[in-house]
């Protein structure tokens, strides 16, 4: 049967309903479909990429932050840079599913989601019944990272419960419909300009940035609220870091994406964590200042974070011989986090050895579900870092498993060390703000390898520039 394109996200689809999964997979197959390829079908990724960096040099952007006068140090040392990231899936190990159930006019679900209420909301609209009639039970989530925020497969599921005429139906997507049809982290491109004085003091910074407006998506396809106005989303990381610069403006271009976007575990910070801290370290190197102490002096009126920075760095104590430290400090969804990397390079091939990671979140509620929050989100982060990258061709996603869209491996996996300060001030997340570190970590450990920095994720040495 056919499903129809809903305001919740979900597209026109083609289901087909039998005893067994297998059965149904196997008659899908068979069926001759033949697609609309639509407007986007010449769509590429290096069509997005010239976009975003056309609005990075050309376009007007909204300022999301402004300190002091940057034209102030027009006569000083300018270093400029521009990093990119690429567009994300969750992937998540249990790809998209939902359960139905419709009888007498009312609607049981069986639906692992991160939005309880939405699913619920979303379902009676397609049922055409109140929201008192809906009853939902609420799994094991198999992963979720931000996808099951959204309920495209609660809007199908139920249109296919209303047509079983009282029968329950589980809605399966393989995981090559999953990989092709996910509400994808939005790619990014940030130019970057430090200003530095005779003393080799950051005084000067500026970031402009541009790329799609993911909160602006999730909360269109939740609420049915119109795409406009400012989404911080996009910023996150940039305009709110610890740092003491005397001069600062921050912006933003935002850029209309026919690629769906969706939340991504830690949103914005995901790839504004790796663009700030990557240039830091960057103009630490071109000061003549140690990456650290570069840091150390632009905290003094935020101890809790130079306490949280010395500490990762005591914790992670010298590298083995032949191998490199990188570190990166950061502060997302209330709570700071700072990792060092313990890295080795072997040709084109990046090893991730250790990663220390000390993390100050107020109140520790949990802190053996602290630690293990930390542990996944560097696992998650390092899979980003390493391997991950969503590319379009001809209006189509090229991934499809995790054959080309890699995983971090268990033999891979580094040594992992946690350390918790407990603090007195509210406690804060701690399920997103391990992975923003990551990644920066890494690159900066494998700049001090090799002398390349690497301005675009994934981290591949191939296509490295010399710093």
């Amino acid at each position: 049967m056919a499903l129809n394109a809903d305001g919740s996200g979900a597209a026109d689809a083609v289901a087909v309903v039998a005893e067994s999964r297998w059965q149904a997979m196997q008659a899908i197959e068979q069926l001759p479909v033949v697609w609309d390829e639509g407007a986007n079908a010449p769509l590429s990724s290096a069509t997005i990429s010239q976009t975003l960096l056309e609005a990075v040099e050309k376009e007007n952007a909204f300022s999301y932050h402004q300190r002091g006068d940057m034209k102030a140090v027009a006569s000083a040392k300018h270093i400029s840079a521009d990093y990119s990231a690429p567009f994300l899936a969750h992937a998540a190990m249990e790809p998209v599913n939902a359960t139905a159930q419709f009888v007498n006019g009312r609607l049981k679900l069986w639906v692992p989601t991160q939005a309880p209420s939405l699913a619920v909301s979303v379902a009676a609209r397609v049922a055409g019944v109140d929201e008192d009639a809906v009853e939902l039970v609420v799994t094991l989530l198999g992963g979720g990272f931000g996808r099951r925020l959204d309920n495209d497969m609660v809007a199908q599921v139920v249109q296919l419960a209303l047509a079983m005429e009282g029968a329950p139906v589980q809605l399966l997507w393989t995981r090559e419909q999953d990989m092709a049809h996910d509400f994808y982290r939005p790619a990014a491109m940030a130019r970057l300009t430090g200003v530095l004085s005779a003393e080799g003091e950051l005084v000067g910074w500026d970031t402009k940035s541009a790329s799609g407006a993911p909160g602006q998506y999730l909360i269109h396809r939740a609420f049915g609220l119109p795409m406009m106005g400012p989404d911080k989303t996009t910023v996150e990381g940039l305009y709110d870091h610890c740092y003491e610069i005397p001069n600062q403006l921050v912006s933003h271009v935002t850029v209309e994406s026919s690629v769906p976007l969706g939340t991504w575990r830690s949103v914005g910070h995901s790839h504004n964590a790796f663009f700030k801290e990557s240039f830091i370290d960057e103009l630490a190197h071109a000061a003549g200042v140690d990456p650290v102490r570069f840091r150390r002096q632009m905290l003094y009126a935020h101890p809790r974070h130079l306490t949280v920075l010395d500490a990762a760095v005591k914790l992670a104590g010298k590298a083995a011989t032949g191998n490199a430290l990188g570190v990166a400090l950061h502060q997302s969804f209330g709570s700071i986090v700072a990792q060092v990397a313990e890295v080795s390079v072997e040709g084109a091939h990046i090893r991730v050895h250790k990663v220390s990671c000390v993390v100050d979140c107020g109140v520790v509620v949990n802190p053996e579900g602290v630690r293990q929050q930390m542990e996944s989100a560097i696992a998650f982060g390092l899979s980003a870092a390493l391997h991950g990258e969503i590319t379009i061709s001809d209006g189509r996603v090229q991934q499809s498993n995790f054959h080309d869209y890699p995983m971090l491996r268990i033999i891979d996996m580094p040594e992992v060390q946690v350390e918790i300060i407990a603090g007195a001030d509210a406690p804060e997340g701690v399920g997103e703000p391990g992975t923003p570190p990551t990644a920066p970590a890494v690159a900066n450990a494998v700049f001090k390898l090799t002398g390349k920095r690497l301005r675009s994720l994934p981290l591949r040495l191939e296509v490295a520039s010399s710093s």
